[in-house]
């Protein structure tokens, strides 16, 4: 119940007192007066010299303000000193201003005229980032991937974005977006998933480095890329045709290194071999034809004993290939013919040792002594022959 409303003690807040009926408003000198008096005996003062009184506890009020006052120092001074660790540094705003970025160490602020932002900075941090998103060739696709960063300059993080943290995120998912819709479905989810976090990484650099966030990006982890999940089956076959494509080229490959070697080194073969006969020929008819010059030459010098020994070369040709022998007896008209098949033949039947169809030295004494036998008995029938006529 207000002092004032009807029913109540009608006591003047002010110190007035009881005024009765009158509900004027209160007297403010009268009542600025006793505010006064009650700091003078809060602060040791002498009460008021008009009445006379000297509050009681005055010398205990003084002591208490002294403790109070050096309990707020102290508590100013522990807030006040703060330490920097190794791994952190602070900003220090005086009003408002940047004045200085503080190193590892003991320092000192001074609260509520200067502010300080202490943060670590040396240490990496990360967070992931999972978004679904176009291609160039207009397939849907899930990427996943995670940024690792740390705070390369404090007074850039603190003073320049509101939200330093959140901006990281809206640039990592537009650089994302923008580096996925410029690419092919294929080369995301395969051998472009590298570079696709390579171009990521320049690109959210480049943005954080406009928007003067003072972040760093060490590095940019693509960790999933896949189509989504209604369809993944599908995209698994192609991916098997794609490998299998890719098995059978390089068989193909493997065999056409194999083959075309071999069929260059036979055709250098071939080469070789046509100028070797080349060679042979040309070297052989050279041969002949120094032959023949030097044969024309003795020929000129003895045309008889030239003739006769050509004549006995040649037959000595051809007929040493033949089984057969002629042998002309001298002094007879009869010319005998010695069937060396066919006494080769016998030999050939009877023998066991030779299974080859070659003659052994041992058999090839034989024959000839077989040979000269029977010239001899042929020449001694052809004189008994011509004794007796």
């Amino acid at each position: 119940m207000a002092w004032n409303e009807p029913g109540g003690n009608k006591q003047d807040p002010w110190g007035g007192g009881n005024r009765g009926g009158n509900q004027g408003p209160p007297d403010l000198d009268e009542a600025l007066r006793k505010f006064q008096q009650k700091l003078s005996g809060i602060f040791g003062g002498k009460g008021n010299p008009s009445s006379g009184k000297r509050p009681s506890g005055g010398g205990g009020g003084g002591g208490l303000v002294v403790g109070a006052v050096v309990i707020a120092i102290v508590a100013y001074l522990f807030n006040a000193v703060y330490v920097v660790d190794e791994k952190e540094r602070a900003v220090i705003l005086r009003f408002g201003k940047y004045v200085e970025t503080v190193d590892p160490g003991l320092h000192m602020y001074f609260p509520p005229f200067e502010t300080k932002y202490q943060d670590v900075v040396t240490e990496y941090r990360s967070y992931p980032v999972s978004q679904e998103m176009l291609t160039e060739d207009e397939n849907i696709v899930e990427v996943a991937l995670s940024v690792q960063y740390n705070i390369s300059d404090l007074k850039d993080y603190v003073l320049n974005v509101a939200n330093p943290d959140k901006a990281l995120k809206e640039a990592t998912q537009s650089a994302l977006r923008h580096v996925v819709g410029s690419s092919e479905m294929h080369s995301v989810l395969t051998e472009g998933r590298e570079v696709l976090g390579d171009e990521v990484k320049e690109r959210l650099q480049a943005y954080l480095n406009s928007y003067g966030t003072g972040l760093y990006i060490s590095k940019v982890n693509v960790e999933s890329a896949h189509p989504p999940k209604q369809v993944q089956a599908a995209f698994d076959d192609v991916i098997r045709a794609r490998e299998d494509e890719e098995r059978a080229k390089n068989e193909a490959e493997a065999y056409a290194n194999q083959v075309v070697p071999e069929a260059r080194g036979d055709a250098q073969r071939i080469i070789e071999e046509a100028n070797g006969y080349r060679e042979e020929v040309v070297s052989r008819s050279e041969g002949e034809a120094e032959r023949f010059t030097k044969l024309l030459a003795e020929y000129k010098k003895a045309p008889g004993v030239t003739r006769e020994r050509l004549y006995l070369d040649t037959m000595q040709d051809v007929l040493g290939s033949t089984s057969k022998v002629l042998v002309d007896v001298k002094g007879g008209n009869n010319m005998m013919y010695l069937p060396l098949d066919k006494l080769m033949e016998n030999q050939k039947k009877s023998s066991s040792a030779s299974t080859s169809g070659e003659l052994t030295t041992q058999e090839l004494d034989e024959l000839t002594d077989r040979v000269t036998a029977e010239l001899n008995r042929r020449a001694s029938n052809a004189r008994t022959g011509r004794s007796v006529r």
